[in-house]
């Protein structure tokens, strides 16, 4: 295996973490910016007023895209299997 043959794996070996965290991370952030807003406004400041949101809005999430990220790197696992049968 050549060594452009490994950047291009690695390359989107990255390209699928991003793609599968992405959705996950948008929106924890953007929860965390409403909490905080909320928090400054009414000056509560509750780690757990934090927490339990972001864990429910990501789990809904997970639920919502669970079977597209799987397929993503159900897809990526497959043409790394190829891969190493070609070589």
């Amino acid at each position: 295996m050549t060594a452009d043959q490994v950047m291009e794996v690695m390359k989107e070996a990255m390209m699928v973490a991003f793609e599968i965290a992405g959705p996950l991370l948008i929106v924890s952030i953007v929860v965390g910016l409403i909490v905080a807003i909320f928090q400054a406004a009414t000056q509560i400041h509750e780690q757990t007023l934090t927490f339990v949101p972001k864990l429910l809005v990501i789990a809904l999430v997970l639920l919502a895209l669970g079977s597209w990220m799987f397929k993503v790197m159900d897809e990526f696992v497959v043409e790394l299997f190829a891969i190493m049968a070609s070589l």
